[in-house]
């Protein structure tokens, strides 16, 4: 079990998250149930599935999280984009969001190559 504090990139995927939140404050009151929940919803599972993953008991059972965790980044990339084509929101702040989210990514697909790299070098002694 790894304590979530102890993962950067779960501070990265906070910062994501209340970065989402402050972005979609300012979109059209019609779609507070739909792109705005979707994209709330995105954003915090990020976070959510890395601290998931966490409470696990050994490294291998963190990465499927992690891969969530990924996936959720890549749908919120997605939804950044349609909001920004549909000119919703604060373009400054859908563009802090979105290169936030390329660091969170880029952080997330680092950590799970090591802990592919680790579990390759000892496939029997799930190392911490």
């Amino acid at each position: 079990m790894q304590p979530p504090s102890n993962l950067r990139v779960l501070n990265e995927a906070r910062e994501v998250a209340l970065l989402v939140y402050r972005a979609t404050a300012s979109f059209p009151e019609d779609e507070r149930y739909g792109l705005v929940a979707q994209m709330r919803r995105a954003a915090i599972s990020i976070g959510s599935n890395i601290a998931e993953g966490c409470g696990r008991d050994r490294n291998s059972a963190l990465l499927p999280f992690l891969h969530q965790g990924m996936g959720s980044a890549n749908e919120l990339e997605l939804q950044i984009d349609i909001a920004s084509r549909l000119g919703f929101g604060q373009r400054d702040e859908l563009e802090a969001t979105r290169e936030r989210l390329d660091k969170t990514k880029a952080m997330l697909a680092q950590l799970i190559a090591a802990l592919h790299r680790q579990k390759r070098k000892t496939p029997d002694a799930d190392q911490r």
